[in-house]
């Protein structure tokens, strides 16, 4: 998984979003006493898979790095309603800060992890593996892809710098199949993905020849991957995309391709429904 130096990618997070939120300071806060003490619990209102636990540490630990913090599920769990999932005791002013942010950050990695793990849980027992895409929120790849992890899923490329993916414009611009696949293979590193979309069968059987080992089929019917299956009897690996939902994913699974991306997992986020409260 390519989820290299994760500590600085939170700092750099946490520190971007209450720069955002606090600029020259809380004035609401300011009506807490400076010097006041509190605990605050923080609990789930529905299922989901925790996930985020460092960054909301990040941002509390930023504001007060002496506030103690006592998790009560671990990464990864499967969470129900109404659980507790932390006690954070420190200085009022700086959790009251600290909360939206931190909030933010659990609730919209635990969302990625929670949906990934559907769809992970919905296609056992084949052999396919769910994958993330690059469709993730600005400023979050990294985040969003450590919450895939957790949620069972797989990471593809972080971003255009570590793996090649060539799609409809790349194979038009290039000049075909072959001529761009050629291009690849030369300039390509060989520790890096080469990946090549194709929209047929046609295709597929092109980009075989020309020696293509991961294909993505864009867009395919159930029927035309089970075909594509069949066709390229393992001489590449190969990746279902488009059109993918939970209500389907098994039977696409089913047709045996290796990989499912899925740009909904990052891009089609739905919060998870968290509260912080005051009191021991």
């Amino acid at each position: 998984m390519p989820l290299t130096n994760l500590a600085h990618h939170i700092q750099a997070n946490v520190r971007t979003a209450l720069e955002e939120d606090i600029r020259d300071g809380d004035l609401t806060a300011q009506l807490i006493p400076p010097a006041q003490t509190s605990t605050a619990n923080i609990i789930t209102r529905q299922e989901a898979v925790l996930c985020g636990s460092l960054w909301l540490e990040e941002c509390f630990l930023t504001l007060d790095p002496n506030c103690e913090i006592h998790w009560s599920a671990q990464e990864g769990d499967l969470v129900q309603p109404n659980q507790q999932l932390c006690r954070v005791r420190g200085n009022a002013r700086a959790l009251l800060t600290a909360e939206r942010c931190a909030l933010n950050f659990l609730q919209t990695l635990s969302a990625t992890a929670t949906l990934t793990r559907r769809y992970v849980d919905a296609v056992a027992g084949t052999q396919a593996r769910i994958m993330d895409t690059r469709k993730t929120l600005p400023g979050l790849r990294m985040a969003q892809k450590y919450a895939v992890h957790t949620g069972g899923g797989h990471n593809q490329r972080t971003g255009l710098y570590d793996g090649v993916l060539i799609k409809e414009n790349h194979i038009a611009a290039a000049g075909g199949i072959r001529a761009v696949l050629e291009q690849a293979f030369r300039i390509t590193p060989s520790v890096f993905p080469v990946q090549i979309e194709v929209e047929s069968m046609a295709q597929l059987d092109e980009a075989l020849s020309a020696g293509a080992r991961l294909i993505l089929l864009d867009n395919f019917s159930v029927a035309d991957m089970r075909l594509a299956v069949d066709h390229t009897a393992k001489r590449a690996e190969l990746e279902a995309s488009g059109g993918i939902s939970l209500e389907n994913v098994r039977l696409v699974a089913e047709t045996g391709v290796d990989r499912i991306s899925i740009g909904a997992l990052t891009k089609d986020v739905q919060a998870v429904d968290l509260s912080m409260r005051f009191g021991d």
